[in-house]
């Protein structure tokens, strides 16, 4: 049977989900469902701790970040940030240039500890690879989300490392909101298929 484009690309979207490559540091493998399992934990320390999340992302992966950092934060009680005000992305570009964009605010308000985030589709932007190596310099935890190329370089600097084996970005962005979205249910206990009602985010979650 001959699949119509709307078939072939949610087809595209499931198979690039499915085989989500994650990895260490030192580039052991880990499989999905442990891999979710890290992220919360990752998480539950941060907010036990006293920590903070920061996500880093530019264009459609800055507002991911932008939309996680918010959700983190108002839905989950774990607090979250990411760079995103104007004032703040102007003056360091003027100032500093695009590819300090993240290490700069990254320096004047993460502490070890911190847990930084990462959404990059290629893997390669350099203010996200400055980001990178500054939040290891700090003693951040790191986590990646990447995608097209396979060796491209955030994949190999994070804690854990989220790579989607997809060749366009649209079918990379759509797998990056799943895993972002599945972390932070996971986390939440929010769970599609036991749902009886239809979810309403005004009413307090009960939180892990």
């Amino acid at each position: 049977m001959i699949m119509n484009y709307y078939q072939s690309y949610s087809s595209a979207v499931t198979g690039a989900l499915n085989h989500v490559e994650i990895t260490t540091v030192d580039g052991s493998t880990v499989v999905h469902g442990e891999a979710i399992d890290r992220l919360c934990a990752m998480s539950r320390s941060i907010r036990d701790g006293g920590r903070q999340q920061i996500f880093c992302g530019n264009g459609a992966s800055a507002a991911f970040s932008s939309h996680m950092a918010l959700d983190w934060s108002k839905n989950a009680g774990v607090s979250s940030r990411c760079f995103s005000d104007v004032a703040l992305i102007t003056a360091v570009i003027n100032d500093a240039g695009a590819d300090e964009l993240f290490a700069i605010p990254l320096r004047c308000h993460a502490s070890a500890g911190d847990l930084l985030v990462t959404v990059s589709s290629s893997g390669n932007s350099p203010n996200i690879i400055r980001a990178l190596h500054a939040a290891r310099e700090l003693g951040l935890i790191i986590v990646t989300l990447s995608g097209l190329k396979p060796t491209n370089q955030s994949r190999q600097l994070g804690d854990l490392n989220l790579y989607v084996p997809a060749k366009t970005y649209g079918i990379v962005e759509c797998v990056h909101q799943v895993l972002l979205h599945a972390w932070l249910d996971a986390y939440l206990g929010i769970a599609e298929w036991n749902q009886e009602v239809e979810q309403n985010m005004s009413v307090s979650s009960s939180l892990k």
